[in-house]
Formats: C-alpha cells, structure tokens, sequence
C-alpha cells in the first residue's frame, strides 16, 4: 500500500533503509539454503532450467493452502528476521540516529517488539485492490494475498502512526515528513 514509495522518501532524506521483501529475494536465489528447503517442501518442479524459483507457481501454492503457507513461512521468516536484526545491530553500532525496516507482514511475524516506532501505511480497499490488479493479478490472487493478512483496520490501530497512500507521492512525503521530524 506504498512501502516502496515511503522506503524511497526515507532514503532521499537520508535514512537506512531495509526492506524485507528485497531480503526474501535475496535468499532465494541460486545457491541459497532457503531455495534447496523450498524444493525438498514443495517439489523440484519449482525451480526452472537456470536455477531460480518459480515465484509464481509458488505463490499459487501457498496462498491457496494456509497449511503450504505455514510451511514457507518457516522456512523464509527466521532467515529474513535474523537478517534484519543483523542490519538494525550494525545500524545501532554505527550510532545511527534514525533507520527503518519494511516488513509488510510485521504484525503477523509478532516483530513489533523490536520498534520503538511503527508508521503503517494504509489506503482504501478499492486502493489496494487496484494497485494489486495493476501488477497482473487475478481477483482470486488478490483475495488471498489480502486474506493472508491481518485487516489494515487492525495495523492501523497497532501503529503509532499511520500514513495515508491514497494521495501522490508528495502527500506521502509530506505526511513522512511530519512523522520523521518529530
């Protein structure tokens, strides 16, 4: 609902900046251990011809089956989470004043401890459904990406603070900017 956007105003003024979706690539590529769990859990097939995962074919899987899902998470959440706590330590070493991690599933992989502040973004449901369609998927595909989560009511509620996307981009910046200079 506008994580990247809010990650890059927060790198133009200077912010790190993690994102955990960039992370889950990362560990997914050739070579990795997490790649080989995923062909042992779910099939070989899930690999094509040059090594790299069929993200798709395994999305179909595992937004359709929460039991599949589970089973991915396991595998990919630990990795992810030891990586981003990684970064915040060296970030913390440095004397970093102000950093941020994306994690759009935060609430879910009880991760909210580990902040001293949580800014959720957040737009209406025709919003978010449009930009998801706008990336190629089905109604059914965004009923279960969204239906994985928990409600954007509840996030909102759990935040300190909450940005609303549904704008430009300068309205995001804007709203950013008054979180980020308190």
């Amino acid at each position: 609902m506008g994580k990247s956007t809010a990650a890059a105003i927060l790198r133009e003024r200077g912010m790190a900046v993690v994102d955990t979706d960039d992370l889950a690539r990362q560990i997914v590529q050739p070579g990795q251990p997490s790649l080989s769990e995923i062909q042992n859990a779910f099939g070989p097939e899930l690999v094509d011809q040059e090594g790299e995962l069929k993200r798709d074919e395994l999305a179909a899987i595992v937004f359709s089956d929460p039991c599949a899902r589970a089973k991915l998470e396991a595998i990919l959440h630990p990795r992810i989470r030891s990586l981003w706590e990684n970064q915040l330590a060296s970030w913390r070493a440095e004397g970093r004043g102000m950093a941020a991690v994306v994690i759009p599933l935060l609430f879910e992989t009880n991760a909210e401890a580990s902040f001293d502040s949580i800014i959720c973004l957040a737009c209406s449901d025709a919003t978010q459904h449009a930009r998801l369609a706008s990336r190629g998927w089905s109604p059914d595909q965004i009923k279960q990406r969204i239906g994985a989560q928990l409600p954007v009511a509840e996030k909102m509620a759990r935040s300190n603070h909450v940005i609303w996307t549904e704008g430009d981009e300068a309205s995001t910046a804007i709203q950013m900017d008054r979180i980020i200079s308190c």
